[in-house]
């Protein structure tokens, strides 16, 4: 690692790494950990991240209470378990009115408090007390976050805000979380909270990008929306930088000049951040022997031995998938999986083919980013670009509840109403009756839904049930999408969900654990996408050619154990966007 060190070398208790999927946060943050265990510091490592893969980054089984990570004395981690956060969290709100009230109030209060926002919620709940309570962390020397990918990091950043102004204000003592008195007991714990982010003496965020044009553009817009929230003492980790080396190989000489490009456009606010360089690792840094390594120089590094030989996998181009979702002419196709795997580009390159072929199709993104307009390049013919926008849509809904809810109610009613529709959940209702509108489009032609990294979209499915019984207690009646949005993404007649992931072991391993809970919610995938392969033929440069051994047991498993259609992409050496780079993404074969 080379530039600016100071989180290893002059680290505040707190470090908090953030950034876009699939940047390497889990890895950058597992390998400081390490590092700091090693000269003698008590660590505890945190995930926040309800799809965390720490586990598998350390080795090591963990459970929401702090265990010791083998291999690394002075080191223990745990992840934050979302499911029994809300479970604990509406004891905590119910508990007190056991005996006191009837049992049908009580049922109504579980019913409330069994959404996806209180999940998310009482996982704050967790978050705030090991950074704002002292006596949670009191015998660590560090406390080091995993946090999500950037959508959800900023809505658990500024969560503390939030609900501090919800409370102070609010006169009723409701919310959509049921009875306030389960919130306010935390107030001072989440004001604690924000005082700790804020303090540069106390805690540093670790903005990690890759060099490239998407994760740098989601670096900058992180580092405003961070300042605008107060937290001012960032560092910027740019993971996975490339050198050919001066090998003749053009591939190794694309690689390193597409991240050179991607760098020589970067906003000028994140080029002024104090910045530290990762290489392009050729090894996997899962274990706690190859974490040690991660920021040791070339020349300290042990020599990598050869990776097994392996004969090189051929499969399907992506065309031949599109042929299979064409024959139905009409439906929904959502591309999901792990953060920065490339579902944008997939879903892009999908929705382009189909609009080329003469069918109808709208694609929309329910990701914060929403890099799917960048992607795209431009207006396409038969084919119509949306965003879910959550300020737009949370403003829609609030004035449709208002006037439809509101209109019979006296005047402290409504003023109860109102403060209602004020708190952080509301947003997440809003969004998610978008989505069963755009869902319902399908009936008339394709619909390709560019999803959100795998834990918000799965808080979005989860919220079906939530949405249900929100809208019964402050609308008297349902969209039609809404009530029949469980049914079609059951339908796969109807909806066609396409994994992505990239051929390496936390991707697939994370696109098999998501394929798992969809399949417990009665959706079943189509087909995976294996995307930007190296294990293709043709190249001369050491570090590719090793690269692409590496990745051939992980395509095995892939075909072997998860899925019954797989495509593969090759990386390419020009990025794939626009309607010329999209449509040869389709056909490029492995």
């Amino acid at each position: 690692m080379t530039g600016d060190t100071r989180f290893l070398t002059a680290p505040t208790r707190v470090l908090l790494f953030t950034g876009k999927g699939g940047v390497g946060k889990t890895s950058l943050a597992c390998a400081t950990a390490a590092t700091l265990a090693d000269q003698g510091k008590r660590v505890l490592l945190v995930s926040t991240d309800p799809a965390s893969n720490l586990d598998e980054v350390l080795e090591t089984n963990l459970t929401s209470a702090p265990l010791p990570v083998a291999g690394a004395a002075h080191l223990f981690a745990l992840n934050i378990d979302p499911e029994r956060a809300a479970a604990a969290y509406r004891e905590r709100v119910v508990g007190p009115y056991r005996g006191i009230l009837p049992e049908a109030a009580l049922r109504s209060m579980e019913e409330q408090l069994s959404g996806a926002c209180t999940v998310e919620i009482a996982a704050f709940d967790e978050f705030t007390k090991l950074l704002g309570d002292p006596a949670a962390t009191a015998g660590y020397d560090h406390v080091i976050f995993d946090t999500a990918p950037t959508g959800h990091t900023l809505r658990l950043l500024k969560l503390p805000g939030a609900w501090t102004e919800f409370m102070a204000t609010n006169t009723t003592g409701t919310s959509c979380l049921g009875p306030l008195a389960g919130l306010q007991e935390q107030r001072a714990l989440y004001e604690s909270s924000l005082r700790t982010l804020a303090d540069p003496a106390s805690t540093t965020i670790v903005l990690v990008s890759r060099p490239d044009a998407a994760a740098l553009s989601e670096a900058e817009r992180t580092r405003g929306e961070l300042l605008e929230a107060g937290l001012s003492n960032l560092v910027f980790a740019l993971n996975g930088v490339f050198a050919s080396s001066g090998n003749a190989d053009p591939a190794a000489q694309a690689l390193e000049m597409r991240g050179r490009e991607a760098l020589s456009t970067m906003a000028g606010g994140l080029s002024r951040l104090p910045r530290a360089e990762v290489p392009l690792l050729p090894f996997a840094p899962i274990g706690i022997g190859p974490l040690r390594r991660v920021f040791a120089p070339p020349e300290e590094r042990p020599a990598e031995a050869p990776p097994e030989t392996h004969a090189a996998h051929t499969l399907p181009a992506l065309m031949h998938l599109i042929d299979e979702l064409e024959r139905s002419g009409r439906g929904v196709i959502m591309t999901m999986g792990k953060g920065g795997v490339g579902k944008t580009t997939v879903a892009a390159a999908i929705a382009v083919e189909l609009a080329h072929r003469g069918h109808p199709v709208h694609i929309s993104t329910t990701d914060p980013a929403a890099h799917v307009v960048s992607t795209l390049g431009g207006d396409i013919p038969n084919l119509r670009v949306s965003r879910i926008d959550p300020a737009l849509e949370t403003r829609r809904y609030t004035e449709e509840v208002l006037a439809k809810a509101g209109a019979g109610l006296d005047e402290q009613g409504k003023a109860l109403l109102t403060e209602d529709l004020r708190s952080p959940c509301t947003e997440e209702i809003a969004v998610f009756r978008a989505f069963a509108q755009i869902v319902e489009e399908g009936q008339n032609g394709f619909v390709v839904l560019d999803t959100a990294p795998t834990g918000h979209t799965l808080l979005l499915l989860d919220a079906a049930e939530a949405y249900h019984r929100e809208v019964a207690r402050t609308v008297s009646d349902m969209p039609e999408a809404v009530r029949s949005l469980l049914p079609r993404l059951r339908d796969p007649a109807f909806t066609r969900v396409i994994l992505v992931t990239l051929p390496e072991a936390t991707p697939v391993h994370e696109a098999a654990r998501l394929q798992a809970d969809l399949l417990r919610a009665g959706i079943h995938p189509f087909a995976w996408v294996v995307n930007q392969s190296f294990s293709t033929n043709g190249f001369t440069s050491p570090a590719l050619i090793q690269r692409g051994q590496r990745e051939l047991p992980y395509i095995a498993e892939v075909q072997e154990r998860h899925a019954a259609r797989v495509s593969l992409i090759p990386w390419t050496a020009k990025a794939p966007t626009g309607h010329s780079g999209l449509r040869a993404l389709v056909r490029s074969k492995s």
